[in-house]
C-alpha cells in the first residue's frame, strides 16, 4: 500500500516487514529508482489495467480473457508500486520534501482509471458507465475525508470496509472471475462497481465518525 513518505502516517501493511519486500526495496534503491518515480509508475500500471478493462467490452472469447489477465497483472503491479514507494522512501532513507504529494496524488488518478475502465468495459449494461463514475468519485472521497481529518488535527484513519486495498482486492477477484467466464464479465463488473460504491459510502461514514469523535474528545 501507499505510505506517507515522511513516515508520520503509514497504513499498517504486514508485507512491508517481509524479508523479500525489504530485499526488493533495497535493490530498487540500489539501481537508482526513487520513491517519486515509483509512485508515478503506479499511474502507468493503473492506466494499463483500465485500458485492458475498457477494450474487454464485447470480447467474449480468449481475447477477453487475455485482456482481463492483463488487467489483473497491471493492478498488482500498481499495488506493488504503492508498497515500494514508501519502503524506498522510509526504510531505505530516500524520502523527499515533495514525497507526500507524489505519494498521495497518483492514487487519486489510479483508482478512477481502473474503476472507469471497468465501467466502460461493461458499457453494454445500462448505466454501467454512470455507476463507474460514481464509484470513482466515492473512492476519491474516501481519501479526501482521511486527509481532511488529518488537516483538522486528527490522525489519519485508514478504516474500511472499502479502503484502497479492499477496492483493489474486490476488483481483482471480479476480474479473475471475468477472465474465467468472459461472456458474463459485464454483469460481474457492474455488480462489483455497485459493491465498491456502497462500500465507499460506508467507509466515508466510518471515517467521518471516527474523526469527529477524536476532535470532539481532544
Amino acid at each position: 500500500m501507499s505510505t506517507i513518505q515522511n513516515g508520520d502516517a503509514r497504513r499498517e501493511v504486514a508485507t512491508r516487514k517481509a524479508s523479500w519486500a525489504m530485499a526488493v526495496a533495497k535493490n530498487l534503491a540500489r539501481i537508482g529508482l526513487r520513491p517519486n518515480t515509483i509512485s508515478g509508475a503506479s499511474v502507468l500500471f493503473a492506466a494499463l489495467a483500465g485500458g485492458c478493462l475498457f477494450f474487454s467490452a464485447g470480447q467474449n472469447d480468449w481475447t477477453g480473457s487475455a485482456l482481463f489477465v492483463g488487467a489483473i497483472i497491471s493492478m498488482q503491479l500498481r499495488l506493488l508500486c504503492n508498497l515500494f514507494d514508501g519502503m524506498v522512501a522510509v526504510e531505505c532513507g530516500l524520502k523527499t520534501k515533495s514525497g507526500e504529494v507524489f505519494n498521495d496524488f497518483p492514487d487519486r488518478i489510479a483508482d478512477p482509471l481502473i474503476l472507469l475502465g471497468a465501467g466502460y468495459g461493461a458499457r453494454a449494461v445500462p448505466h454501467a458507465v454512470e455507476l463507474a463514475w460514481l464509484a470513482a468519485l466515492l473512492a476519491v472521497a474516501t481519501a479526501y475525508v482521511r486527509l481532511l481529518g488529518s488537516s483538522a488535527g486528527a490522525k489519519q484513519y485508514f478504516l474500511g470496509p472499502m479502503a484502497k486495498q479492499h477496492r483493489m482486492a474486490v476488483m481483482t477477484v471480479a476480474v479473475m472471475a471475468s477472465a474465467i467466464v468472459p461472456n458474463h464479465a459485464p454483469a460481474i463488473l457492474v455488480g462489483t462497481l455497485a459493491l465498491i460504491a456502497v462500500g465507499c459510502v460506508l467507509t466515508i461514514m466510518r471515517r467521518l465518525v471516527a474523526i469527529v469523535r477524536e476532535l470532539e474528545a481532544s
